[in-house]
């Protein structure tokens, strides 16, 4: 089981910490199963950019960037080096902590 710790860049939102998550989902599944937007406009198939984040710690733990997504993160709004797409940060099996940041939402929800 997994610990995820969830920041974020948008204000007036304070931390997530998530116990007990299992492995085998993607991290955007584990946002949205706990009521965490995090916007998707591909339907989580590895096509856009929009779930977009940042992987702070952890990252062993999660599946292997693919050339596909690189290729995606290239398009997201500012990319670093710890950039990842939530729909293919899929939790290894096993157990351990991941600590991520969620850009800014307001961006694509038009607030």
């Amino acid at each position: 089981m997994y610990t995820i710790k969830i920041d974020f860049e948008q204000k007036g939102l304070e931390s997530i910490v998530l116990t007990n998550i299992a492995p085998d989902q993607s991290l955007l599944e584990v946002c949205l199963d706990n009521g965490i937007e995090l916007h998707h406009n591909c339907g989580a198939v590895c096509a856009c950019s929009t779930c977009h984040l940042y992987v702070n710690n952890g990252a062993a733990h999660l599946e292997e960037l693919s050339d596909r997504e690189e290729d995606f993160i290239d398009r997201a709004v500012n990319p670093r080096i710890n950039s990842r797409l939530g729909c293919q940060c899929v939790l290894q099996a096993g157990s351990g902590e991941v600590s991520i940041t969620l850009p800014d939402q307001t961006q694509f929800l038009g607030e």
